[in-house]
């Protein structure tokens, strides 16, 4: 059995142990939230969940552009020199070249 095997049927016997465990009504952390989940089955607290609706504005959006793998390190290079991201370099430059 491979390790990620092995990882998935622990995660599973610990679901089945954990059954019926009441639902905590705050977690304290991500991280606290992350354990419980990983440990208990949601369908188990189907009767707690309840129906909302909410929106999204999404203000930026991400577009993919592709470059030439030497050009990109070029530029990564550059970048880790001024101390910022290649994203916010390539950023500054199309907007000082489209102004």
């Amino acid at each position: 059995m491979s390790e990620k095997e092995k990882a998935m049927s622990t995660s599973k016997n610990n679901k089945i142990k954990k059954k019926g465990e009441p639902l905590p009504k705050h977690f304290q952390s991500a991280e606290e939230a992350r354990q419980f989940w990983d440990t208990h089955d949601s369908a188990d607290y189907e009767k707690n969940m309840v129906d909302v609706e909410y929106e999204i504005d999404i203000k930026r959006r991400t577009f993919l552009v592709p470059l030439d793998r030497d050009l990109y390190r070029k530029v990564q290079s550059i970048a880790r020199e001024k101390g910022v991201s290649a994203e916010a370099l390539l950023n500054m430059w199309i907007l000082e070249k489209a102004s």
